[in-house]
């Protein structure tokens, strides 16, 4: 902590001794390199990448859940410890001592701390020894939870939640402002604007087949992603149709869908593959599965694949619960 005082300390007198000259060059240096490469994180690739690196700073925060998992955890121990002193209100009086040596272990009741002796229970006696081995292991649970309980309050109630008041100060910014602030958190909302605001150049969908418009006016190419994408949007779940991925070796692809999982910052893409008794077809979704795989697309870690054939559609309780699994949070 010292080091960390002294450190502040001396950048506070650096700052002081500087003259206006050399601020004001510094000034001009720091935009010209911020400038630029925020630039870079913004524009690299744009049209055949829908990344999440090409639209943030390369000094944001990871995403945390740490004020909601210590109030969860606050709420969790302090029923715990509700719990566990209920249960001592019916314990028996007095007290277990325990004495083990080489492979023998006995057990003494004693009626306080200060009995220094004690009645010898025998091995038999099961419910007795039970009843206050119970009751000693309660008493020092509930010391732990206490301390743990403590903790948490100071976290909790100090702290203010920080989170959210770094997340506000780019929130608050007038949206002319935010380009130049490049921030270190976004809230759930920003982040996913920010996403969305990447432009790309979808796959091109040739004027003979059939399309299928969106509720947000886009268009697809069957009735099963018309489904996806409306629950999606429906669900308040960002996401991006055909948008172009580029692959190790230059390989460009483009997934059905790109999903925005806003909670870890994480994109999941989603393959749906509608016509699989159609061969051509099912060897080309294969391949593209495999090229995925390569570049770390791994079914069940960031790639969501669905499956139908004319015979046996996809439903839409099947979507939802797609949708539900991976990108709706659990309650409690």
């Amino acid at each position: 902590m010292q080091k960390v005082k002294n450190r502040k300390e001396t950048i506070m007198n650096q700052n002081a001794n500087s003259s206006t000259n050399t601020n004001t060059n510094n000034i001009r240096n720091y935009n010209t390199n911020h400038s630029t490469n925020h630039s870079k994180s913004r524009n690299t690739n744009r049209n055949t990448n829908c990344s999440i690196g090409r639209s943030v700073s390369s000094t944001m925060l990871k995403p945390t859940s740490l004020y909601d998992e210590a109030s969860r955890r606050y709420l969790e121990i302090s029923e715990c410890k509700i719990t566990l002193e209920e249960e001592l209100r019916t314990a028996p009086p007095g007290l277990i001592h325990v004495v083990h040596s080489g492979s023998r272990t006995q057990f003494y009741l004693r009626k306080d701390r200060s009995d220094k002796g004690g009645r010898y229970i025998r091995k038999t006696d099961t419910g007795t020894i039970k009843a206050y081995i119970r009751k000693a292991y309660c008493e020092k649970v509930i010391k732990l939870l206490d301390n743990e309980i403590k903790n948490l309050e100071i976290l909790l109630k100090k702290s203010n939640n920080i989170t959210e008041k770094l997340q506000g100060l780019y929130s608050d910014l007038p949206s002319e402002a935010k380009q130049y602030a490049d921030p270190v958190d976004m809230s759930d909302e920003d982040f996913a604007a920010e996403w969305l605001s990447i432009p790309y150049e979808g796959k091109e969908i040739p004027d003979h087949l059939l399309v299928y418009r969106t509720d947000q006016g886009e268009r697809v190419r069957s009735k099963s992603e018309l489904t996806i994408a409306n629950m999606l949007a429906d669900k308040g779940i960002p996401y991006k149709y055909e948008c172009p991925l580029m692959l190790s070796g230059g390989i460009v692809i483009y997934p059905d869908f790109t999903v925005l999982d806003v909670k870890i910052r994480k994109e999941i893409y989603w393959e749906h593959r509608g016509m699989m008794d159609d061969r051509d077809y099912a060897r080309q979704a294969v391949f593209k599965v495999k090229s995925m795989m390569k570049d770390d697309i791994i079914l069940g870690k960031n790639l969501i694949i669905t499956e139908e054939t004319s015979a046996n559609p996809l439903g839409t309780n099947e979507i939802e619960a797609v949708i539900n699994n991976y990108f709706i949070p659990e309650e409690g």
